[in-house]
C-alpha cells in the first residue's frame, strides 16, 4: 500500500520503512515551537518531571507574540518566565519585542523550517508550515514540554483527503478565498485528524503566501495538518530564506485517500465566513448589507507583505468610512520595514487606519482591537468563534485582505471589484 506525503515524512522520522493510517508511532522532531501563552505552561510541566534542559537549544523556537508588547502584568510575567528559561537554556531562536513577529509568519521567513521536516508547536496554527512540504501540527503544552526534553513526539498516523487544485485565479481571489471555500464545503470537522493534501496543476497558480494561508487554516477544518508538494516556487522560497538542507516527498501513485475533491480556482468568488464558524461561508454576492465597526488586516494567516500590498492598493488615495476603525498588523518586523520602504504604511495612515507592531493582538481578543457588545468586524484572521475578538455579543466576519480593505472604505462588507 502506498503512502501520502505526510505518511512518508512520519515514517522517515520514526525510522520505519512504512506507516499506515491509525498506526501509533514515535517520531523525531526537527523543531519545537512555543509562544508567550503556551510556553510558561510547558516550562512548568518540565519542572514537574524534574527536567530543566532541552534536547537541542537550536531546535526550539520561542516567540513572544500573543500579548506583546505586554498588555498587563500577567502577560509581562509570562514573557519574563520564557525570557529567563531561554537565557538559562541558551535557546538560539528566542524572539522578543523588537525582533519577534507573529510566530507562523516569522518561522518560515527566518528559514527555521523546511520541506521534509517535522515540527510541533503549542499553537493550533502550527500547521502553516505544510506550505513548505513539512509535517507540522499543533499540540498541547504538555506535549511541547516532552518534545523540548526528548526531541520526540507520539503521533497517530493520519489518513488523508486529497484536494486537486486546477485552473487559474480570477482577480481578487487569494488563498484565503480558497480555504474558506473548502471549509464551507466540508465543514469545521470535515477533515478531523486527517491530513489535507493539496495537489494538482493549479498549484502553480498559488503563490507561497496563498499556500501559507491555506495550510494555516487546515486546522479550521479539524485537520491534523495541511501539506503541499514541493515545486519550483517552494524551492525558491526556501533557498531565499534558509540554508538548511531539505527533502522533497511525493505521495505514491497508490496512496489511499478517504475522500478526493477538485477545486477549480477559476470558479471561485471572494468568500466571507459569517459568525460564528469558519464553515458559515457566503460568496460576496450573497452577503447583503452588513455594516461594520472594525477592520483587522494582518495575523499569522494574512500578515505577509503581499497581503499588505493588496490591501494598500485598494485603500491608497481613499479614506476609511466614518465610524470604522481599521487596524493593520504586519506579520513580522521585516514586513513592517518593507511596508515603510514601499510607502504602504503612509497609504494606510493617510487613509485613516492605524499600523501596529507585529502581534497577534485582536485576533484572539487579546489587545489592540478588542470589540464591545454589538460590534462587527471584518478580519483577515482565522477564527470567528463566539467572543473570539472580544464581547460574546460581537461578531467577526472572516475575509481576504482585498475584501477587508474594500469594506474599510465602504463601511460595510464589500467586493473589491466595487472600487476598481
Amino acid at each position: 500500500m502506498g503512502m501520502t506525503m505526510t505518511q512518508k515524512i512520519l515514517a522517515k522520522h520514526a525510522g520505519l520503512a512504512s506507516v499506515e493510517a491509525g498506526q501509533l508511532i514515535e517520531a523525531g522532531l526537527d523543531l519545537v515551537l512555543g509562544n508567550d501563552v503556551t510556553t510558561p505552561v510547558a516550562i512548568h510541566e518540565m519542572e514537574k518531571f524534574n527536567k530543566k534542559e532541552v534536547f537541542d537549544k537550536s531546535k526550539i523556537a520561542l516567540v513572544m507574540d500573543h500579548f506583546t508588547p505586554n498588555k498587563d502584568i500577567k502577560s509581562a510575567e509570562h514573557c519574563k518566565c520564557v525570557r529567563e528559561f531561554s537565557g538559562e537554556n541558551e535557546i538560539v531562536n528566542f524572539f522578543d519585542v523588537g525582533e519577534m513577529g507573529i510566530e507562523h509568519a516569522l518561522l518560515p521567513e527566518k528559514g527555521l523550517i523546511v520541506a521534509g521536516e517535522t515540527c510541533i508547536g503549542a499553537d493550533s496554527h502550527t500547521c502553516t508550515y505544510g506550505a513548505l512540504g513539512a509535517f507540522s501540527t499543533g499540540v498541547g503544552s504538555t506535549d511541547m514540554a516532552a518534545g523540548m526534553v526528548t526531541g520526540k513526539a507520539w503521533f497517530k498516523v493520519p489518513s488523508a483527503i486529497k484536494f486537486n487544485i486546477v485552473g487559474e485565479k480570477a482577480p481578487y481571489i487569494s488563498g484565503k478565498d480558497v480555504i474558506l471555500h473548502i471549509i464551507g464545503m466540508i465543514g469545521v470537522d470535515g477533515a478531523l485528524y486527517k491530513s489535507m493534501e493539496f495537489v494538482g496543476e493549479g498549484i502553480k497558480n498559488l503563490t507561497m503566501d496563498d499556500r501559507f494561508t491555506i495550510a494555516n487554516m487546515a486546522i479550521e477544518a479539524g485537520a491534523k495538518n495541511g501539506i503541499f508538494p514541493v515545486d519550483e516556487q517552494t524551492e525558491a522560497y526556501m533557498k531565499e530564506h534558509s540554508t538548511k538542507a531539505y527533502t522533497k516527498y511525493e505521495a505514491d501513485a497508490d496512496a489511499v485517500y478517504d475522500e478526493e475533491y477538485t477545486i477549480d480556482l477559476s470558479t471561485l468568488k471572494p468568500t466571507v465566513a459569517f459568525p460564528h464558524l469558519p464553515e458559515n461561508t457566503k460568496t460576496i454576492d450573497e452577503v447583503g448589507d452588513i455594516k461594520i465597526d472594525q477592520v483587522v488586516i494582518g495575523s499569522c494567516t494574512n500578515g505577509r507583505i503581499s497581503d499588505m500590498r493588496i490591501a494598500a492598493d485598494i485603500i491608497k488615495g481613499r479614506h476609511v468610512a466614518k465610524g470604522v476603525r481599521v487596524i493593520v498588523i504586519p506579520g513580522t518586523q521585516e514586513v513592517y520595514l518593507q511596508m515603510l520602504e514601499e510607502g504602504l504604511t503612509k497609504a494606510f495612515i493617510e487613509a485613516g487606519a492605524i499600523v501596529s507592531t507585529p502581534t497577534c493582538g485582536p485576533c484572539l481578543g487579546g489587545h489592540m482591537g478588542v470589540m464591545a457588545a454589538g460590534e462587527r468586524a471584518v478580519s483577515t484572521t482565522n477564527r470567528n468563534f463566539v467572543g473570539r475578538m472580544g464581547h460574546v455579543d460581537s461578531e467577526v466576519y472572516l475575509a481576504s485582505p482585498a475584501v477587508a480593505a474594500a469594506s474599510a472604505i465602504t463601511g460595510k462588507i464589500s467586493s473589491p471589484a466595487e472600487l476598481a
